[in-house]
């Protein structure tokens, strides 16, 4: 019998498959850390994409930075401190520092939740917020982008003279990556606005690992000309999460030379499409809830046959990470009933979240494994497992001797292709 593990929250998972069964493991290539990770972002720093310094915004008053929330593994403790020192080499005062938490329409965090993404020595120096696109009040209108989006994007953020990102690039379902403005222009945006947005995932070309003909990925670009982001900082991360590389600078540079730069590892081409796929989001914090791990099932579904068997598994400690996706989707019977319904109300945020999982367990026979009660994943239209080599065992005995069975441990983090 050979041994594999998967990434399981904070743990692993392992289980074995005959001598006689081949696995191919899809995943991004391991790539080395860079040598040193806080060189590597003062060198971005210090020679910024598109020549844009931070020494040029001199007599600024006030600077707001874009952070990711809980549900991205951005390494905050090292992209901040240099970038927070040159802020105040600006004379700006810590106080005038905003941090502010890019939650998008996910929970609001709470403050004492602010340690599991920022260091105590930051949290005592520079005021930090949470977002909530919710809240009305704390939001202003700033026009229509070309695709008809109406932006509302966080007051405070808008008010500073200084606006920055901060994030990590890496493959994104619809949006084609993450990274760039991404962190404000959706992260700091309003609810009709990210609604509004997302509802483009509906196009073909809103697609995994496509950026220039993405319209859903250039609206979000639209969104961040007109907040007016002036600088970004992103990091492109291995498969241990360590940083590889740094980029600085103008945003829509940082996200133009980072994709490139992350499809080297993150890009697989296979051959033929798999007959049983073995699944995980990637781990903590990318299965921390159903809501982020159905992202690695529709990717997996890029590579596998019509009819064909997913494992997906995935922690989800938090549940769903939606309690909008839980009140519209429970009560249902199949997914021919999500799509109707769907189709019938419209796109918004959240029941979306029901649509994918129907668009995807549509094409695949999906098994489920999490912490989540049984009960509860039945009630989401899931098919929940509890044991992982007992639904492996079970899959194999029907398959035949010539099925492919491909794994995908960082299934989030990869953009698998048929060559």
């Amino acid at each position: 019998m050979n041994e594999f593990s998967l990434p399981y929250g904070k743990t692993e998972l392992t289980f074995h498959l005959p001598d006689d069964r081949r696995i191919d493991c899809i995943a991004p290539l391991d790539v080395p850390a860079a040598a040193d990770p806080q060189a590597a972002i003062n060198e971005a720093l210090e020679a910024p994409l598109g020549g844009r310094r931070l020494a040029d915004f001199q007599g600024v008053r006030s600077a707001a930075i874009a952070i990711n929330d809980k549900t991205r593994p951005v390494p905050h403790q090292f992209l901040l401190p240099p970038l927070l020192e040159r802020l105040e080499m600006l004379g700006l005062e810590p106080g005038s520092i905003q941090l502010l938490i890019a939650t998008g329409t996910h929970p609001p965090m709470t403050r004492d939740e602010f340690t599991q993404i920022l260091p105590g020595s930051i949290l005592e120096r520079y005021p930090v917020y949470t977002h909530d696109a919710r809240d009305e009040a704390n939001l202003v209108y700033l026009g229509q982008t070309p695709h008809g989006t109406p932006v509302w994007t966080n007051r405070r953020y808008v008010e500073a003279d200084l606006r920055l990102v901060i994030g990590n690039i890496e493959p994104h379902q619809f949006e084609g990556f993450s990274g760039g403005v991404k962190s404000a222009a959706i992260g700091l945006a309003g609810d009709v606005t990210i609604n509004h947005n997302h509802a483009m995932m509906i196009d073909p070309m809103s697609n995994l690992g496509v950026f220039e003909e993405n319209p859903a990925r250039q609206d979000v670009e639209a969104i961040g000309r007109l907040i007016g982001v002036h600088f970004g900082l992103n990091a492109i991360l291995n498969n241990r999460k360590e940083i590889v590389h740094a980029l600085a600078g103008d945003p829509y540079l940082v996200i133009q030379h980072g994709i490139q730069l992350a499809r080297q590892s993150c890009q697989v081409g296979v051959d033929h499409p798999y007959d049983f796929m073995i699944v995980s989001p990637g781990g903590h914090p990318k299965d921390i809830n159903l809501y982020q791990s159905q992202k690695a099932l529709y990717h997996a579904c890029q590579v596998m046959r019509s009819g064909a068997t997913a494992i997906l598994a995935a922690a989800c400690p938090e549940g769903t990470g939606s309690r909008s996706y839980e009140e519209w989707v429970i009560g249902m019977k199949s997914y021919a009933e999500v799509f109707e319904r769907f189709e019938r109300e419209g796109f918004r945020i959240g029941p979306h979240k029901a649509f994918q999982i129907a668009r995807d367990g549509s094409k695949v026979r999906l098994l489920f494994l999490s912490e989540m009660s049984p009960d509860f994943a039945r009630s989401l239209l899931l098919d929940p497992i509890t044991d992982l080599q007992q639904a492996i065992d079970g899959v194999l005995e029907r398959l035949p001797a010539s099925a492919r069975i491909g794994m995908m441990p960082r299934a989030t983090s990869t953009v698998p292709y048929l060559r």
